[in-house]
């Protein structure tokens, strides 16, 4: 089952990153088009540039800036034994090199994987989420995390990013450009064509950051599936994710610009009743029912032992 789950987030999220590429080509494209109509490839060129040497910078130093925003600190073999082991048995699993393994000091249970490339990827997890988790929960997260690192959603997402973070850019140039001038109308700025071109450029962060939650929220069934081909165990993910949605602690050390890395987001776990259209995750319910597809049984939450109930004593009379 969980090979078919793979293979159709496969060719979903290939689709959305091209219509994610197109959107960035078309509002570039649109944005030279209304000062210089002959030359309006040039700006689909310059994006695609762009990019290009932005990804280059990301693939050096993105993961530990990353790392640094939300305060983690390197995690070591004496005081994270059990973390440190679970991620040398999914690393061995997943096929790929062990990572780096980090820590944030944080009551709230939660982790995320970042990195450009598996060779220099890392996972982080909160100390509230060693202590909330059995060990076979621990492990279902980390072989979570390492199928984000396996399958390149790390440097997926942070593309993702990017491509939102231009549009962005190129929208708000072409707002301040406009005030209190008036484009020339030889360039091609006035008509269908230019009417159309702006809209495309006012609108299309709105539209990325749709296709960006999309892609997120695929990219976690899809490592959801692969976390059940690394552990054969689908219950110890499916319960942690239970256990990860209900903890009622905040994520003291979120940040907002990494929210949509975590496994489960630290600053919406409401939404893991309703499929948001806005929500960088799918609903917690629709996860866990996709993994009961794949065999997973949740069993009751076992109750704390109270221990015997007083029994009263009948005591012998005194002679």
């Amino acid at each position: 089952m969980f090979w078919k789950q793979i293979s159709a987030n496969k060719r979903a999220t290939a689709l959305l990153v091209f219509f994610m590429g197109l959107l960035l080509a078309a509002t570039a494209s649109a944005f030279v088009f209304l000062y210089e109509r002959d030359f309006w490839w040039v700006g689909a060129a310059g994006a695609v540039l762009f990019t290009l040497i932005y990804a280059a910078f990301l693939s050096t130093g993105g993961s530990r800036s990353v790392l640094t925003m939300v305060g983690a600190r390197r995690a070591t073999h004496e005081e994270d034994q059990v973390l440190v082991n679970v991620g040398e048995e999914m690393a061995i699993a997943a096929g790929i090199p062990m990572p780096e393994v980090w820590v944030i000091d944080d009551s709230s249970p939660n982790a995320f994987a970042t990195g450009w490339h598996p060779r220099k990827a890392a996972v982080c997890f909160t100390t509230g989420i060693l202590k909330k988790l059995d060990r076979d929960e621990l492990q279902g997260v980390m072989a979570h995390e390492l199928a984000h690192i396996r399958n390149y959603d790390t440097r997926l997402m942070l593309t993702l990013a990017l491509t939102v973070g231009i549009l962005v850019m190129l929208r708000d140039s072409f707002l301040r450009s406009t005030r209190g001038s008036r484009r020339d109308s030889k360039s091609g700025g006035t008509g269908a064509l230019a009417i159309f071109a702006i809209l495309l450029i006012i609108l299309a962060p709105l539209f990325a950051v749709l296709l960006k939650m999309a892609v997120s929220r695929k990219r976690e069934y899809l490592a959801d599936a692969s976390a059940v081909q690394f552990t054969r165990n689908p219950n110890g993910l499916a319960s942690a994710l239970v256990k990860i949605a209900s903890d009622p602690d905040p994520l003291e050390a979120g940040n907002h610009a990494v929210e949509h890395m975590f496994i489960v987001n630290p600053f919406d776990k409401m939404s893991a009743a309703i499929n948001g259209l806005f929500s960088t995750h799918p609903p917690i319910s629709q996860r866990v029912l996709r993994l009961k597809e794949m065999g997973a049984t949740i069993a009751p939450e076992k109750k704390e032992f109270e221990g015997m109930p007083e029994i009263p004593v009948r005591r012998p009379d005194p002679d």
